[in-house]
């Protein structure tokens, strides 16, 4: 079985882009592991990439839900493998690209549930504080009984978030404590561009003034007028989030600009973080992070 292409990282690396050209030369498909991507409507503020960008690569996992939804990393798992299995059976090389390491994470790795055996009654009372109270809610039980379980899991995955509180209740044991290990589903080459951090900062900060200069303002404005709740997981992205408070503060362009690049820097440092645990990530300079370097990486696996 050929290996699959992660092509990961920080925001405004040039992932896009790298990932298109592998794509090409491999006369494949791409994948999407964005948790913004996916919302129809959110298109400037998440660099939505283009059709003329996409240069004719099937793009999949973008523009699938509407941006009142809500979708976890277990709807991405569902959404992503059968994709993934299809592009294997065809002896075509997946590309998986982006930035939101739980969804990479997911596809990479059969992650655990824990060896408790399922107890429907816990189960149908968290679903059922889920539905009262909230995701955040449920998320903050499991981080007061198990915060290592919650460091390893996002508020958004409320099916995992509910197995570990199941797993807690069920057993008066940690999900964490059972030392699940991260099982690989497939063989992959995984890399990342590294800019140096002044280079990366200036790259994000011309990415918010483009979006400013597109009609960032006004996306978001349409998606209010619409309907769409301030408080719906799609609005909570950077970029989305800082506009809503803006203009319900009458902030000016330069002060929403302002606190959109502050927080993009701090998200591109987690996202760092994060991708430095994944096993055998290739961290590629940029001048070489190009299709020639690696597709020769993939000869070599």
């Amino acid at each position: 079985m050929k290996p699959i292409l992660v092509i990961c990282g920080a925001t405004a690396t040039g992932k896009t882009s790298l990932a298109v050209d592998c794509a090409k030369a491999l006369n494949t498909e791409i994948i999407s592991a964005d948790s913004q991507l996916v919302y129809r409507g959110l298109n400037i503020g998440t660099a939505k990439p283009t059709v003329a960008e996409m240069q004719g690569v099937p793009h999949h996992l973008i523009d699938i839900v509407g941006p009142e939804c809500n979708f976890s990393v277990s709807d991405y798992e569902e959404s992503a493998l059968p994709i993934i299995e299809r592009l294997i059976s065809e002896n075509k090389t997946p590309v998986i690209c982006g930035g939101t390491g739980f969804y990479i994470n997911s596809i990479l790795y059969n992650l655990g549930y824990g060896n408790v055996k399922a107890d429907a009654a816990i189960r149908a009372r968290y679903e059922a504080l889920l539905e009262e109270r909230g995701k955040e809610y449920i998320y903050s039980l499991l981080r007061d009984v198990d915060p290592e379980s919650a460091e390893n899991l996002h508020v958004n995955d409320t099916k995992r978030v509910i197995r570990a509180l199941e797993i807690f209740d069920a057993s008066g044991r940690k999900k964490s404590e059972q030392h699940d290990e991260l099982k690989p589903r497939f063989e992959y080459v995984a890399v990342a561009i590294d800019y140096q951090r002044e280079a990366l900062y200036k790259r994000i900060e011309c990415r918010v003034d483009v979006m400013f200069n597109s009609g960032l303002i006004n996306e978001v404005k349409k998606l209010l007028s619409v309907g769409i709740d301030e408080n719906c997981q799609s609005m909570q992205a950077i970029g989305y989030k800082e506009v809503v408070v803006g203009i319900k503060n009458g902030d000016n362009d330069s002060t929403m600009r302002d606190i959109i690049k502050r927080n993009t820097r701090h998200y591109a440092k987690r996202q760092r973080t994060f991708f430095k645990k994944l096993k055998g990530i290739i961290w590629l300079k940029p001048e070489e992070a190009n299709k020639d370097k690696v597709l020769e990486l993939l000869n070599e696996k």
